[in-house]
């Protein structure tokens, strides 16, 4: 697999990272309806012929539209262990194919038994994965601050990757994939797992908000969160309250790429109310130094 197009030029000094999108193998595509048969979690975020199913090259392809240098590309949270396979292998391939344009984050089988989820994370992180994600634990019956959470911190922490959850808004509209990971048992995980690097999806279900807690605001020295679907759940001046709330520091641009588009999100935190300092760190200082990504 090689890159569609040559890198699009980016403005001196300012890194572009884009912390969330999402890739797919071409058989998933080609044979969607076998895999929205086999899979809940797939059909419901899937079933519509409006939702998007892009390829490494399409996201190549997007990256150069929108200018950005390097995108994590998540895995899915398969319920079977061999599907979830495909789709790392994919993901592992397309990132050293791309010259470290695509960082691999591939998912685990959460719900096939810890032995697994090890023997799967060690595989991926010895073929170059940096992190795990989007790691959905609701959707595959994985009790996050039960024993199993606790194998999944340390095993982290060892391997020194990242861990990337889906997190779920506790109140606001529903939508197709809403519920994936409960924004009360984050919260309870990243405070028992200090020891463990994690990025809460969405703005972490809201966590910054609860910020003035001291609890919560210890937290955030290992803890991440990105920007995926603001458009969709948002205004805009969540922007300039989360970076006052816990530090420019600790956000994230992430665009949730197919679903929105990356030149789309990168313009819309650009039109923000951030000043040029705290917008280099955002769109990816953040990420590359959380990452250490060069």
């Amino acid at each position: 697999m090689k890159p569609c197009c040559a890198r699009a030029a980016v403005t001196i000094g300012l890194v572009i990272l884009d912390a969330h999108t999402h890739v797919f193998p071409p058989l998933v595509a080609s044979d969607r309806d076998a895999y929205l048969a086999a899979d809940a979690t797939f059909a419901e975020l899937y079933a519509s012929p409006e939702a998007k199913l892009a390829s490494a090259v399409d996201l190549l392809r997007s990256m150069d539209e929108a200018k950005i240098d390097a995108s994590i590309a998540l895995g899915f949270a398969w319920t079977g262990a061999e599907t979830c396979r495909l789709h790392n292998d994919y993901l592992l391939e397309a990132a050293s194919a791309s010259h470290g344009r695509i960082v691999a984050f591939p998912t685990l089988p959460l719900s096939a038994g810890a032995d697994a989820v090890e023997a799967e994370a060690r595989r991926c992180a010895a073929a170059g994965a940096r992190g795990f994600g989007e790691l959905r634990p609701d959707n595959l019956g994985f009790d996050l601050t039960g024993l199993g959470g606790d194998h999944l911190a340390h095993l982290a922490a060892e391997l020194d990757s990242v861990l990337l959850f889906h997190v779920s808004e506790p109140a606001g509209h529903a939508y197709p994939g809403k519920q994936g990971g409960n924004l009360k048992d984050f919260a309870t995980f990243v405070a028992a797992h200090p020891e463990v690097k994690v990025i809460g999806a969405h703005w972490a279900g809201g966590l910054p908000f609860y910020a003035t807690m001291p609890e919560v605001k210890a937290a955030f020295a290992h803890v991440r969160v990105d920007t995926a679907a603001t458009s969709l759940l948002y205004d805009d001046t969540i922007y300039s309250r989360v970076t006052k709330l816990t530090g420019a520091e600790l956000v994230l641009f992430g665009s949730d790429y197919p679903l929105l588009s990356q030149s789309r999100s990168r313009r819309r935190i650009e039109a923000s109310s951030l000043d040029p300092a705290t917008l280099s760190l955002v769109l990816g200082d953040n990420a590359a130094a959380f990452l250490h990504v060069p």
